[in-house]
């Protein structure tokens, strides 16, 4: 008896849970992207007991489902302000009014942010 698709729905499964721990996790790691990933990784061999060679693959794929979806981010420049800015997300059709100072908070002032020199 073949289980291809038992095991597709399992790895399917396990990459979801990958994505979603990126999704939480992903502003607690801005600089090191190998501690992000390995991150990630020991959460699903430990918590979900998944094998380390097939949570190694399932995070990197999963990774990369990340970067596409965080590419399709947009600022929307019109019901943005001053000291706000929304962001939205077309394919998924959601939006987030973020205040500037909470960005400034949270990357700036934390040293996640590249300071451009200011034109004199």
């Amino acid at each position: 008896m073949n289980n291809v698709p038992t095991d597709m729905d399992y790895q399917d499964t396990i990459r979801a849970a990958a994505l979603a721990f990126l999704e939480r996790h992903q502003g607690e790691h801005l600089g090191d992207l190998g501690q992000f990933l390995s991150r990630t990784i020991n959460h699903l061999v430990e918590s979900l007991e998944v094998k380390e060679s097939l949570a190694t693959r399932l995070v990197h794929y999963a990774y990369s489902d990340l970067r596409t979806i965080n590419k399709r981010q947009r600022i929307d420049l019109q019901a943005s302000t001053e000291a706000t800015v929304v962001i939205t997300d077309p394919i998924r059709g959601c939006t987030w009014s973020v205040p500037v100072y909470q960005i400034y908070e949270h990357l700036i002032a934390a040293g996640h942010g590249t300071r451009i020199p200011h034109a004199t």
